[in-house]
């Protein structure tokens, strides 16, 4: 056996010596540094990288990995021979591994389940021939992710400041604490021994505190974001009590009366209510169900009296009560027929104040219809006695003969008159001021012209389809105030039309229709 071990250590050096007369000094691929820094996390896979590439002529020996101390001092962890193998060493033995089948090759360490005493410096050391040893050192960090956890407390309503909740983690490096709440309190965080932190949240406990948010908050470099504890304040506190009953009116012979008594909030809520009647126990009849009190019977007027009732949790208790009277008869009847009454009265007063408008309303009508009569009739009498008056006229120029020319000017006056007469009468038969109505061609006086031996005087004759002109055939002028312009001019226009001044005296002009009167009145 001897022989054949001194044997392939012959047949090693002489490889090395032919090997080294051909080989090139190798470079590192990873880590390219000399020292390099890596972190990696409790529990987890860590890779150490060392990769030596060798040129022609150089070979990779042996391979080995150290860890350094504090001081000084190293461990070997594994190694690897290139025609031996790999060992492992110590507590590392089934811990670490090479990353690959050919270590000599690729050379780096993995540790699968990292612990935080990996922490720690270690050194990849590569022996070539015949270039000699080749070393990379790699620093490695080891980060524990926090383990937190919350403990709260339960407050009851009036102790005094005291701690509401406590938050502690646990992590390398030290995580860091705070706490997201809208409570007003105080905070106070504290480093323990062991590489863990604690946080104390205090304040002064409040029934309105209870149930809201107080959250504990982590946050560690390894952690992306903070985490969130979330917690719900707890303050106990006692209810409140108030009675409540289902009617006010209480009378003999009611049927199904109750009262309810309210816990007013309290927490935990109330677990038991319990009822008295004036001190003691309850009527016969009347039972309790929860909270509510019952009147199985009709009410009696000996049931009148102080009724109590108590609510209480595990903090403390309530009470409430309630005095009840019994009466003979229902005031709301009572007070029914008073409602009765006041709406009768107040029905009577709005018909009595409907008729008197109506009374009010009938009066004015009928004086307003007196007052139109009236008028009607003074309007009546007014035309009447125009008429009249334009009838005279017309009589007084019929029988007008004189040949004057002073009794021409009366005659002319005349004419004038008759004309505003006509135009009144046609205003009021129509509805129309009479400076709205056009004025009829008027039957006009004139003197005749004078012959030596005739001495008549001619008169024209209107036509009779003038006088019967209607209404729809006037057009009103547009100002009231021309009325006797407009009748002068008209009567200015119809003496144009049919007479003529010939030595200063009105002649008639020759027409179909004209009549010749004798001075005395005779027709020629």
């Amino acid at each position: 056996m001897m022989d054949q071990s001194v044997l392939d250590r012959s047949l090693d050096r002489l490889l090395l010596v032919l090997l080294s007369v051909t080989c090139a000094k190798g470079v590192f691929v990873e880590p390219l540094k000399a020292v390099t820094f890596q972190r990696s996390l409790a529990e987890s896979p860590t890779r150490l990288p060392c990769r030596y590439q060798c040129l022609v002529g150089e070979q990779v020996v042996q391979v080995t990995w150290y860890k350094e101390h504090r001081d000084g001092t190293k461990d070997q962890i594994i190694t690897a021979h290139f025609t031996d193998g790999h060992t492992e060493f110590g507590r590392y033995s089934g811990r670490v591994r090479f990353e690959s089948g050919r270590p000599t090759e690729n050379s780096a360490l993995l540790i699968p389940n990292t612990e935080e005493s990996d922490d720690g410096t270690y050194t990849c050391h590569i022996s070539t021939f015949p270039n000699g040893n080749f070393e990379r050192r790699i620093t490695l960090t080891v980060w524990i992710l926090p383990i937190s956890s919350l403990e709260p407390v339960v407050l009851t309503e009036g102790q005094s400041f005291r701690v509401a909740a406590s938050c502690r983690a646990v992590g390398r490096p030290l995580p860091t604490l705070s706490w997201d709440t809208d409570l007003p309190g105080l905070s106070q965080n504290r480093t323990n021994e062991g590489g863990s932190v604690s946080s104390y949240y205090s304040l002064h406990p409040l029934r309105s505190m209870n149930g809201k948010r107080l959250d504990c908050m982590v946050r560690h470099p390894a952690l992306e974001r903070p985490r969130r504890i979330s917690n719900k304040l707890v303050v106990h506190y006692p209810p409140d009590a108030d009675i409540s009953a289902s009617t006010d009116d209480w009378f003999a012979g009611l049927e199904d009366g109750e009262l309810t008594c309210d816990a007013g909030g309290g927490f935990p809520a109330p677990q038991n209510t319990t009822w008295t009647w004036r001190g003691g126990a309850l009527p016969e009849g009347v039972l309790t169900l929860g909270e509510k009190l019952i009147f199985r019977r009709g009410l009696r007027l000996n049931d009148s009296g102080l009724y109590k009732c108590v609510v209480t949790n595990t903090v403390g208790a309530a009470q409430a009560e309630y005095l009840m009277t019994v009466t003979e008869k229902s005031h709301r009847k009572e007070t029914s027929s008073s409602d009765s009454m006041l709406l009768i009265i107040i029905g009577a007063s709005a018909a009595v104040v409907i008729l008197v408008l109506v009374v009010v309303v009938l009066l004015v009508l009928r004086q307003h219809r007196h007052r139109s009569k009236k008028l009607e009739m003074e309007l009546s009498e007014k035309m009447e006695e125009i008429n009249n008056l334009s009838r005279q006229a017309s009589f007084r120029r019929l029988n007008s003969v004189s040949s004057d020319p002073r009794a021409q000017a009366d005659d002319y006056a005349l004419l004038r008159s008759d004309s505003r007469m006509k135009n009144s009468q046609m205003s009021l038969d129509s509805g129309l001021p009479s400076s709205q109505l056009p004025l009829k061609d008027q039957p006009d006086d004139a003197v005749g012209p004078r012959e030596a031996d005739s001495a008549l005087i001619g008169v024209v004759a209107v036509p009779p389809q003038v006088e019967n002109w209607s209404h729809s055939q006037l057009t009103p002028p547009e100002d009231l105030d021309d009325e006797e312009d407009g009748g002068s001019y008209h009567l200015s226009e119809a003496l144009t039309n049919h007479f003529y001044y010939s030595n200063g005296v009105l002649r008639p002009r020759p027409h179909s229709n004209a009549i010749l009167l004798h001075p005395h009145g005779q027709v020629i």
